[in-house]
């Protein structure tokens, strides 16, 4: 029997670490194959190039997709998204898959979603009807790709209900959790060793990793947002901590940040090292050490991570600005708006305030379900492909009452 092509869609080195469990699985399945198309930041080198990471996990890469995009601004932005539909079309039109595969909000997913369903082709979106309500545009892109693709499978419950309430028929709806999660419950990440040793920190002393992205509608004041959050590290630092800085995506303002981020790595500061992407393996493994109670570490910034994945392990996390808001999160969650001496005070309660740690230890983790990876799987090769999967229909009728209608 043929097996079922499935085109997998990755743009960026955060959205490829969350697919990493979906890919894994389709590779494993023996009725379905992969094509992978990888686009975006993974091939830029100003955000770290993660082509290798991906080639290093042993998957094969079937096309790369240039996307133009300088990181500038939202006409780029907009730019971007045209080139992508584009070229992700043209690589759709020689693979012919019988699915496409997209996650997540970003603009990337976006042009993928749209070449893909305008070609017929039924697609399915992985963590649709989240909801971050901080001015990223994420909400809008993401809730797009929901009413464009055919199948969801979600991380969450409230997630589910709220695809539902779009008119999403139920069948197409499938709660899974977070893929990423099947990883970590596998500790299939970096040990304590090879992180002591790969990033050169003293576990005896408090770590801080840090990641801050652009949030796309306050993009030009993405230099002064990092410069409070960058201040705030640079006291912590001088008290001992140690601070690792990760490159954000290349969302409009990106550059801006890398800019602001590469000025105060030729400082040269003690304690604080500076780092284009650390990786999916060392990221959890890093997060992984908070399960030790007696090492002091803190995620910080506005990256989805630091609310999605930082329960799995109990990890104290900072999250800054608005970016996040109205995202599903656990009890390891404290916020802090953009003043340094705002951010500087709530990591040193992440690190140590022992109450609150053990908060984050004890907390429920609101994205776990378990095997999430397989399930996608399986739906994929089940799933009849046939008009009444391509066939969008409005599950909700309306009406009228007492002239308004509802």
């Amino acid at each position: 029997m043929r097996k079922r092509t499935i085109a997998v869609f990755t743009g960026n080195r955060a959205e490829y670490g969350l697919q990493f469990p979906i890919l894994r699985a389709i590779d494993r399945h023996p009725g379905l194959e992969y094509k992978l198309l990888v686009s975006g930041a993974h091939l830029d080198q100003n955000f770290g190039s993660t082509l290798e990471e991906i080639k290093r996990d042993g998957f094969h890469i079937d096309k790369e997709i240039r996307i133009d995009m300088d990181a500038g601004s939202l006409f780029a932005t907009a730019q971007a998204i045209g080139s992508g539909i584009i070229n992700i079309s043209k690589a759709l039109s020689e693979i012919q898959p019988d699915i496409m595969l997209v996650y997540g909000d970003r603009f990337e997913g976006f042009s993928a979603v749209i070449a893909a369903t305008q070609m017929n082709i039924p697609t399915a979106h992985v963590e649709g009807g989240d909801l971050t309500e901080g001015g990223a545009l994420d909400d809008s892109v993401r809730h797009a790709m929901t009413k464009l693709s055919h199948l969801h499978f979600t991380t969450n419950e409230q997630s589910t209900n709220r695809i539902l309430a779009m008119g999403e028929e139920n069948w197409r709806v499938k709660t899974v959790g977070l893929p990423v999660i099947d990883l970590i419950e596998e500790k299939n990440y970096a040990l304590s060793t090879e992180i002591t040793e790969k990033l050169e920190i003293d576990l005896s002393k408090p770590i801080v990793l840090f990641t801050q992205h652009s949030v796309s509608t306050q993009f030009r004041q993405a230099g002064i947002q990092i410069e409070h959050s960058l201040n705030a590290l640079q006291r912590l630092a001088y008290e001992g901590i140690q601070i690792i800085v990760t490159f954000p995506n290349n969302d409009a303002g990106g550059q801006e940040i890398i800019e602001k981020i590469n000025t105060f790595k030729a400082r040269n500061i003690q304690n604080i090292q500076i780092r284009q992407s650390l990786g999916r393996y060392l990221y959890h493994g890093v997060l992984a050490l908070a399960r030790d109670i007696r090492i002091r570490i803190a995620c910080v910034g506005n990256s989805s991570s630091g609310l999605k994945e930082t329960p799995a392990f109990g990890c104290p996390t900072v999250n800054i600005g608005s970016r996040q808001d109205g995202r599903l999160r656990g009890t390891n969650i404290l916020d802090s708006n953009y003043s340094s001496d705002e951010i500087y005070f709530i990591v040193r309660r992440a690190l140590f305030d022992n109450e609150f740690r053990n908060q984050c230890n004890i907390g429920i983790n609101p994205y776990w379900r378990g095997g999430a990876g397989p399930k996608i799987a399986d739906v994929l090769s089940l799933i009849p492909l046939d008009e009444n999967l391509t066939h969008k229909r409005m599950n909700l009728k309306g009406k009228s009452q007492n002239g308004w209608f509802q």
